[in-house]
Order: structure tokens, then sequence, then C-alpha cells
């Protein structure tokens, strides 16, 4: 098909817009094949299968996510760079849903290992160093950050904080206050 110019990396692009237009779960083979006009099968040269382009997706937004996150935290420490590392988990969720739901993606083993998933362990790791935490303490703080960020943006996109006061931003604001106390003073007795 080169009258439409596909490739593997416009077809996994398209897919990403695609998944943040009308969902990352609704992201098949045979929609973005109608969005270029050509037969399912032709994609199929390009992709494996819908999971490979999933996956495809999902290792996209993961480097997409982990490059921004990256250059936002990039000199700062403490309550900076976890707001800063915060602030584009939420931005990047807001402009990209599709493609914030396919970071979430469960990767097999080698996909994981190879994909950019790596890099915001690392750098969520580096950021709680500038809180002095052990482990096991580091492990658990990672986790709690995820599943806040992951949470809060994932019911936001959702619109579940559309219908009450205060603003979801102010709520957001007080919730990485509480964080960076939180840990500040990270319980470490066992």
């Amino acid at each position: 098909m080169a009258r439409v110019g596909l490739t593997t990396q416009r077809l996994v692009l398209a897919g990403a817009d695609l998944a943040d237009e009308i969902g990352f779960e609704q992201t098949t083979p045979a929609e973005l094949a109608r969005r270029f006009g050509v037969k399912t099968a032709s994609l199929y040269s390009h992709v494996k299968s819908a999971h490979d382009l999933k996956t495809r997706i999902a290792l996209l937004a993961l480097e997409e996510l982990a490059d921004q996150v990256s250059a936002a935290v990039a000199g700062r420490a403490g309550k900076d760079a976890l707001t800063a590392f915060a602030n584009v988990y939420r931005d990047y969720a807001l402009k990209h849903p599709g493609r914030f739901a396919a970071a979430r993606f469960r990767l097999d083993p080698e996909a994981a290992a190879a994909g950019a998933g790596v890099r915001h362990a690392q750098m969520t790791r580096a950021i709680l160093r500038g809180y002095d935490l052990a482990e096991p303490h580091q492990t658990h703080a990672v986790r709690l950050l995820g599943s806040v960020f992951s949470g809060y943006v994932t019911l936001e996109t959702a619109g579940s904080f559309s219908h009450s006061t205060p603003d979801a931003q102010e709520s957001w604001t007080e919730i990485l206050d509480a964080l960076d106390v939180l840990l500040r003073t990270w319980p470490t007795a066992s």
C-alpha cells in the first residue's frame, strides 16, 4: 500500500491518535484500516495482530511519558521534583487519555523489559532518594505514588470530579502537598 505510505511507525502513531480519540480498548486494526481507507489485511505486514498493535501503542506512550517526565524533573529534587513528575502524568493523561490508558496495558515480560517502564521506575526512585527512603519503604512509596497518580487522573478523566467543589486542580495541589509531607515523615519502623 505504497499509495497511503503505510509503515509500522505511521500505523502506531495513528493508532495512538485513534486511542486518544475513541479510547484505547476500541482501537483495533479494523478501525485503523478504515481510517487509512485500506483493507485490514494490509496492516498485517506492519503489525502482527491487534495485540501487537496495542503493545506498540503502549510502548510509544510509555516512551513519550518517560521523555516528558525526564525533562520536567531534570535538576529538581524533593517536593519540586515530585510536583513536576506528578504534573507531567496528569497533563499527559488529560491531553492523551487513550495513550495514558495504553501506558497501563499489560506487557509481556520481554516487551516490558525493553520498554520505557523501567525508566519510569528509575525516575520514581530517583525522586524518592530526595526523601531518604530505604528499602522496602522505597518500593512501598513507588507503589503509592503510582496508585495515586494513576487513580486520580483516571477518575478525573472519567469526569468524576466535575460535579462538585472544590475544583480538581485545588484537590490535586493539596494531594501533592500531603504526599510530600507523607514522604518526608514516612513511618520506617516495622
